[in-house]
């Protein structure tokens, strides 16, 4: 198999990480906030910066240029591009509460009222979107779109079973997806809730984590075995 790379440019590479690492991230600052702790928000503020420029940025480009599309492969520009890019804008939205409205979060009488009021209404997106990540998913599932090619290094070893990773790669969409759906609940109910969406979120997050990181070897060796 040949690729003609300079019509095909790749980067959901760092996307993963920079989602995974968001998604872990997002767990910690959750679990500072639940904890009364908010010493740490402008560092928050900073690394939700840095990974919402990304993941905007990238989600973006994805998102308008479909740069996956010219070797057979549109479908990927909405799986990785549009969720990226919602993602990376309430990041950066977060960046900017917590870099500009800190204070009064440190400074509330009611922190947990505090945080509910803030985040309800963005959290309805955050929600639709992980509606949206059941349905990548269900794709994923019926049109095994996550198989790797045999030239691919590690995950070509299953190229005879595409399922495999079909199911691995749509199961982390779904508890992304999960977490996300629950998100307005917990912010009224807690307890419970917020305990299963750091779950779903923190294995979701270190999963897309390692694999993002590992894809730096399997991607650029793809790219030699097929130039």
């Amino acid at each position: 198999m040949k690729i003609d790379w300079t019509q095909m440019p790749t980067y959901n590479t760092i996307m993963a990480v920079a989602a995974g690492i968001g998604l872990l991230l997002m767990v910690a600052l959750g679990r500072d906030l639940l904890r009364g702790r908010t010493d740490g928000l402008t560092g928050y503020a900073l690394a939700f910066g840095v990974l919402g420029t990304v993941l905007t940025t990238t989600g973006l480009h994805m998102t308008l240029t479909w740069p996956l599309a010219g070797q057979g492969f549109p479908f990927d520009n909405i799986i990785f591009g549009e969720p990226s890019l919602a993602f990376g804008v309430m990041l950066l939205a977060a960046a900017l509460y917590l870099w500009k409205r800190g204070l009064d979060l440190r400074e509330s009488a009611d922190l947990a009222e505090h945080v509910v009021a803030v985040a309800r209404p963005v959290s309805w997106f955050a929600a639709a979107m992980g509606l949206a990540c059941f349905g990548i998913a269900a794709a994923g599932w019926t049109y095994t779109l996550f198989a790797a090619p045999p030239q691919e290094p590690i995950s070509g070893l299953l190229a005879d079973y595409p399922l495999v990773e079909a199911t691995f790669i749509s199961g982390l969409y779904v508890l992304v997806g999960v977490g996300a759906v629950l998100l307005p609940f917990a912010l009224v109910r807690r307890g419970g809730l917020a305990k299963i969406i750091a779950w779903c979120w923190g294995l979701a997050g270190l999963a897309f984590t390692l694999f993002g990181a590992l894809n730096y070897f399997t991607h650029i060796g793809l790219i030699v075995n097929t130039m």
